[in-house]
């Protein structure tokens, strides 16, 4: 099956979610939450991750995560991801709880595809304070796309982590997933990248991007996010309406994408210092708000 009937398949059974100018959407991918060993690429941005989860709890968001949430290829089992990054996943399932968690799975969290694996691991955690099975995510689901549409203007934006134009981390991930756990992540510790990711393959990385545009081209140019090159895009209103949210591994930031009151933007979060010395995490608008209705052409 090629890259372009894999985007179509996933386009097709996507879930779908209403929305309309008073909806707020924060789309997030590749947080590639480890085990906190010297592996995990999440444990450097943990802090800054949380507190920005936090602000669009408070603030009436709904989240988005396009793929790669958890890191599966290094770890064996949700398990000792959940013990390391505890905090998040407990205001994740307040996102659950509310029916604002929307998830996506990529290539290293392939597994989230079999819904009785998620059933068995994500549904409860065990608590050893008191020695009880406590519930976590009951009934969540994991798909392997979301399309967003406006109930007035009928306007779709498809959400996808992107990795349907990657041949190799889509249809060899078992592969992919043996290599990193058995040869690179020991590599990793010091300081060898693995090179089967498009994150740090750069041509690779403009070959998957041109995959994904030809894909758009074809369907009437349809506003597309992803993320999977973890490389963050955000084009102008007139050029291929193609987003990538970057990820939440970038050296001491994180990035994403917002939907808010009719508009798109290209947001980081990153720690900065105030003038007494003290650090405090920041919100950092890098692009936009553009409106959505400037992408109609697109629909």
């Amino acid at each position: 099956m090629s890259s372009q009937k894999r985007l179509q398949r996933a386009y097709k059974n996507a879930k779908r979610i209403t929305f309309d100018d008073t909806s707020r959407f924060i789309v997030f991918s590749d947080c590639h939450r480890g085990d906190n060993s010297f592996a995990d690429d999440f444990a450097n941005n943990r802090n800054i991750y949380f507190h920005a989860l936090n602000h669009y709890y408070r603030n009436g968001f709904q989240y988005c995560e396009l793929g790669d949430g958890d890191e599966l290829w290094e770890n064996i089992t949700f398990e000792s991801i959940f013990e390391a990054h505890k905090n998040v996943y407990k205001l994740l399932r307040e996102f659950h709880l509310e029916g604002r968690l929307h998830m996506v799975w990529g290539n290293h969290d392939m597994v989230y595809k079999d819904a009785a694996y998620v059933e068995n691991n994500l549904s409860h955690y065990f608590e050893p304070i008191d020695g009880t099975d406590k519930e976590l995510f009951e009934g969540i689901e994991y798909n392997e796309a979301l399309v967003l549409q406006h109930e007035t203007t009928q306007q779709e934006i498809f959400c996808t982590h992107g990795h349907q134009a990657d041949w190799w981390n889509y249809v060899c991930w078992k592969v992919g997933r043996f290599l990193v756990r058995i040869l690179w992540k020991p590599l990793q510790v010091v300081g060898i990248a693995d090179p089967t990711s498009p994150a740090k393959n750069y041509k690779e990385m403009i070959r998957i991007e041109k995959r994904i545009k030809k894909w758009i081209l074809s369907n009437n140019l349809k506003m597309t996010i992803s993320g999977h090159t973890h490389r963050p895009r955000f084009p102008e209103p007139g050029q291929i309406p193609f987003f990538n949210d970057g990820s939440c591994v970038h050296p001491r930031s994180v990035t994403g994408i917002e939907i808010e009151n009719g508009h798109i933007s290209l947001i980081k979060w990153k720690i900065d210092t105030k003038i007494d010395g003290t650090l405090q995490v920041v919100r950092v608008l890098l692009e936009g708000p553009q409106k959505l209705a400037d992408y109609m052409r697109a629909n």
